[in-house]
């Protein structure tokens, strides 16, 4: 009996292990077969997802390569630019402080030709002083740009550079201010030396004959190339020389009075009638009215050829100024010179008297250019138009 209870037991058991047996086969079969196609999937399709996962992170990567490239660029792009900026900032820098050194040459240049030109009947004017040259100041680097930020450092940037701007618009008028001090003093010296030229012209004499000897030179013709500022230096100078050369002229011609004060002239140069004959002579120089001791001064400066007494001049003082210039003083009561002496312009060379050939206390005063009479009122009325500092 108790076996066929247990057999009963064990038959009615048989279903519900029989259900999770199938149930366990079910998944089981369902796991295998999950895993074969996973297995089979991954076997198939390993190296295409690979391949994917590869080529994605390679996309990534190259578009962070090229990220950092395009930044690359740009930091590059900047730093040229910065640096071409900064480049063209010194370049200017560079030119400007060049062009100060030769403004400033330049200032010294015309500090030397002023006044230069000034006649000799004017007080010199003072010397022209052009627009005061600007200070070039370097403006790179500075503490408060490497310390600054970017938009710091450009508006730095952008305020250096409009102060060499300012600099270079200073420098420029300087400039221009020079070029017009250096035409002014040609232009004056030009003007001084055609007085000068036009009162030895009054006289009858050329101003070749006070021309220095020509010397030997020649040579091939070299242009220089010069500027517009270096010809107008150039022609200045030249004119200051011109200028220079005829005012020596003019101090060396006769121009001074021979009498101080107002001249009273008794009897002129030329024809005339004769005081003793009452005939007709030739009259070689001026006479003037002077009372008796009355200083007779050279009208130039010059050497003493002939102190002594001349028989009609009576007591005659003659001067040699050169170039074949000579004037005489006659009917002087004494002589205040000796043959040899150097008397310069102003200089007493005797006293009026009314010695020799003579009616009364007066003097007689002769020009002669190579040997011949001149009339002497050419020197005189030419001399009348300047002013001598005694």
């Amino acid at each position: 009996m108790p076996s066929t209870a247990q057999g009963r037991r064990s038959a009615g058991l048989t279903p519900l292990l029989q259900h999770r047996l199938l149930v366990t086969l079910s998944l089981g079969l369902a796991l295998s077969t999950l895993w074969a196609a996973a297995a089979s999937y991954y076997l198939v399709f390993h190296d295409e997802v690979l391949a994917r996962f590869v080529s994605r992170q390679s996309a990534m990567q190259f578009a962070y390569e090229e990220r950092l490239g395009t930044l690359q660029r740009a930091l590059d792009r900047t730093a040229a630019e910065r640096s071409a900026e900064r480049g063209s900032v010194e370049n200017r820098l560079s030119a400007l402080t060049e062009r100060q050194a030769l403004i400033e040459k330049r200032q010294g240049l015309l500090s030397g030709l002023g006044g230069a030109a000034a006649p000799i009947d004017e007080p010199p004017p003072p010397a022209p002083v052009a627009e005061p040259v600007p200070r070039v100041q370097k403006p790179f680097p500075t503490p408060e740009l490497r310390m600054g930020g970017e938009d710091r450092a450009e508006a730095a940037g952008r305020d250096s550079a409009g102060r060499l701007s300012r600099l270079e618009a200073g420098l420029q008028r300087v400039g221009e201010a020079q070029a017009r001090t250096v035409a002014g003093i040609a232009l004056q010296a030009e003007r001084s030396a055609e007085r000068f030229r036009d009162l030895i012209a009054r006289t009858g004499l050329s101003t070749a004959r006070f021309d220095p000897p020509a010397s030997g030179i020649g040579g091939p013709l070299v242009p220089l190339g010069l500027d517009a500022f270096e010809q107008a230096l150039a022609e200045a100078r030249r004119q200051i020389e011109e200028e220079t050369h005829l005012r020596r002229v003019t101090a060396a011609l006769p121009f001074r009075q021979p009498l101080p004060g107002g001249l009273a002239f008794t009897s002129s140069f030329g024809a005339r009638l004769d005081p003793f004959t009452r005939g007709y002579a030739l009259h070689t120089g001026v006479d003037m009215r002077a009372e008796t001791g009355a200083p007779v001064q050279a009208t130039a400066a010059g050497r003493v050829t002939a102190s002594e007494y001349a028989g009609g001049y009576g007591n005659m003082v003659e001067v040699d100024h050169g170039r074949g210039l000579v004037t005489r003083y006659a009917h002087l009561s004494a002589s205040a010179v000796s043959v040899g002496q150097r008397v310069e312009a102003g200089s007493v060379v005797g006293f009026a008297g009314s010695t020799g050939r003579s009616t009364g206390s007066h003097l007689h005063y002769e020009t002669r250019i190579d040997g011949e009479p001149v009339d002497p009122q050419r020197f005189l009325r030419a001399g009348a138009q300047l002013v001598f500092a005694d």
